[in-house]
């Protein structure tokens, strides 16, 4: 399956609402924590182990990206928002199904692991698409798409904990929410797969540079290069220090202010959730396209640097006023939120458009490292923390020291980035015939 070539005329500005139909979906990912409380008291769960669908699916979702790059590559993105959309919303049916019958493993499995597979590909089937169209401002368009995935949960957590306090919160009840995203979002994502196009040519805007300008990489290559690895470094630190704090963020806020005079509300956790789903969609355009202004390492070093500032505020001040632990939580996570949407331009800057989203695929290994280490050590800490004896925020001091080492490495790991060496460069000669036969497969 591949996506019709666009028409002369064909206005670019459609082919953002395409990818968001799709982001947007997939992002409820990030929602996953109104889900943690009810199955933990529905079948008997710590919070390591509510956390592992949750961490499985961003395993899946950095190997699928890794694998199914060069496939979304070859067979375009019509054919990838399709897999996509088969296996994140069977990955809910499933789900429900596990959930009726009390089995927690077919949860892993579906939520986990199929459902995983369709966030990876689904995840990175519009960004090779958006950097063609938008070769003038890739940090912009990039934004836009990837501000779905981080928006998702905006939408997703009111419209769960609804359904949850519906349906009960019971296991049919999650058996029937569960059932519920799964057929909606089929229907969503379908738009997607409807109104995706590719350009034409490599300069779809007159007086736009060429999607070819510049040193040209393959994924091949990239892999040799430290430059990848640096930014290996740098992702994953960086999602790790976000990761953290979303993955638990409802019972997070509940525990720090639990031992106070006015204790955080199960809606008023669920309205945390979504404000860091807001600031996380915000990071994303808004850092975004800043990066397409100031340049892609300068916008790294406030992520990491200014990131590390506000967990060092909330370790030493955040359970003595709520507005600033929200405040310094929203700050981090538009962080996190710009580093995914800023990182498709940093490696089109740096390795170009062809096979990009190849590149990119590769890049999300990181994503997938980060979605087991930043749950593990926030939900591993806090529960021996609570084995102790300890409660409130002295559960999530430790993990937060941790995350600010982590974010000074990935900010050395920037430092480190420089242009690559022309030895990786495909030859010039052939950049135009490789991008005919890169764009053909997509147009057939």
């Amino acid at each position: 399956m591949s996506p019709p070539v666009a028409p002369a005329g064909w206005s670019r500005w459609l082919v953002p609402p395409a990818a968001l139909s799709v982001h947007l979906s997939i992002g409820q990912a990030y929602a996953w924590s109104v889900f943690k409380p009810p199955l933990e008291s529905a079948l008997g769960l710590s919070g390591t182990e509510s956390a592992l669908p949750f961490q499985l699916a961003i395993v899946m979702l950095g190997l699928s990206a890794a694998f199914g790059g060069t496939l979304v590559e070859r067979n375009g993105p019509r054919w990838a928002m399709t897999v996509a959309l088969v296996c994140f919303s069977s990955g809910f049916l499933i789900s429900a199904l596990g959930a009726a019958t009390e089995q927690y493993w077919l949860i892993v499995l579906g939520y986990g692991f199929v459902g995983g597979i369709g966030l990876g590909i689904g995840y990175i089937s519009p960004v090779s698409t958006l950097i063609k169209w938008f070769p003038d401002r890739p940090g912009m368009a990039t934004g836009i798409a990837i501000m779905g995935f981080g928006g998702g949960a905006l939408i997703a957590s009111p419209w769960s904990t609804q359904m949850l306090q519906s349906f009960g919160t019971d296991s049919s009840g999650i058996a029937l929410a569960f059932l519920v995203h799964g057929l909606t979002y089929a229907v969503f994502m379908s738009l997607g797969v409807l109104l995706v196009r590719v350009p034409r040519t490599d300069r779809p805007v007159d007086g736009a540079p060429s999607a070819l300008q510049g040193p040209q990489v393959s994924a091949g290559s990239a892999l040799r290069t430290p430059q990848f690895w640096c930014l290996w470094v740098v992702l994953c630190m960086n999602v790790t220090a976000g990761i953290g704090i979303l993955e638990k963020a409802a019972p997070m806020i509940t525990d720090f202010f639990a031992d106070t005079s006015t204790p955080v509300s199960v809606s008023a956790a669920a309205g945390f959730v979504a404000l860091l789903s807001a600031a996380n969609m915000a990071g994303r355009i808004g850092w975004s396209s800043t990066s397409d202004l100031i340049g892609r390492k300068n916008i790294y070093r406030v992520y990491l640097g200014a990131g590390a500032v506000m967990y060092a505020l909330l370790a030493l001040f955040g359970d003595s006023s709520k507005p600033l632990f929200v405040l310094c939580a929203m700050v981090i996570l538009s962080f996190y939120g710009g580093g995914f949407a800023t990182v498709p331009a940093y490696l089109k800057d740096l390795f170009g458009t062809y096979q990009v989203g190849a590149i990119h695929g590769r890049l999300l290994t990181a994503w997938s490292t980060a979605g087991v280490l930043g749950p593990l050590i926030v939900n591993w800490i806090a529960d021996h923390q609570k084995e102790a004896g300890k409660s409130g925020a002295s559960l999530y001091s430790m993990s937060f020291m941790i995350m600010i080492g982590l974010l000074v490495i990935g900010f050395v790991a920037n430092e480190f980035v420089r242009p690559v060496h022309a030895r990786h460069h495909v030859p010039a000669p052939r950049e135009e015939a490789l991008d005919v036969e890169r764009q053909q497969p997509e147009s057939a």
